[in-house]
């Protein structure tokens, strides 16, 4: 299932709606001979989301003149994609820290401060999980900077912050003002002076995503 971790050096910041779509299709047309349900299913990862997997997809149904294959992971449930898939990693991340936190430390997410870095699909989720669950989401970054949400993020602000993602595909910047945090230009959740229990490293630095509880005295 994509173990081969393969991938491109196309930085998509700043490219077109159509530059996007053209590379995708290049991409597909170059990696479709090497994929199949038999042989291996890639899945998204890093600036890969369900519009990327959409024209990839497209573009392996043109060349294979096959459809309703399980070729590609992270498709639309329009085309043979999975229920909450998006919300999969996030939520059940937030679910097993939920266990360990309770069941090892003793302790409860509800009430708890959660800082988050990264404000991609694991973040988002995971952000809005916490938050159901009673936790106070502190900060959620990207790759220019920090939002600190002294008093937590409440949900309107993480709507803001989908809508300025998921849609208008912005950086995290954009959203300042229209939010309750504070935005921090060129620092990260770890490198910035903010209180929290529990750290949910969601961002490129890690592989994965890593629970840590963080002494209120630390």
């Amino acid at each position: 299932m994509g173990g081969g971790k393969g991938g491109s050096d196309f930085d998509p910041k700043g490219r077109s709606e159509n530059e996007i779509r053209r590379f995708c299709q290049s991409f597909m047309t170059e990696l479709h001979r090497h994929i199949g349900p038999s042989t291996d299913v890639p899945a998204g990862d890093i600036g890969v989301g369900g519009r990327e997997i959409g024209y990839m997809y497209g573009q392996y149904k043109r060349l294979a003149n096959r459809h309703g294959e399980g070729v590609l992971t992270g498709k639309s449930m329009l085309f043979g994609g999975s229920h909450i898939r998006p919300e999969a990693t996030g939520f059940g991340l937030v679910y097993i820290s939920q266990i360990a936190i309770e069941q090892r430390l003793g302790k409860s997410i509800n009430g708890a401060r959660a800082a988050i870095s990264g404000s991609g699909n694991v973040a988002q989720y995971a952000a809005q999980k916490l938050m159901q669950l009673g936790a106070k989401v502190i900060t959620i970054s990207d790759s220019n900077g920090v939002l600190i949400f002294e008093d937590g993020m409440t949900e309107e602000d993480w709507k803001e912050i989908i809508h300025a993602k998921q849609v208008r595909r912005d950086r995290l910047s954009s959203v300042e003002g229209d939010v309750t945090g504070r935005y921090v230009a060129n620092e990260t959740p770890w490198s910035v002076d903010v209180e929290y229990d529990f750290a949910y490293p969601c961002a490129t630095q890690v592989r994965g995503c890593v629970l840590v509880w963080r002494h209120a005295s630390t």
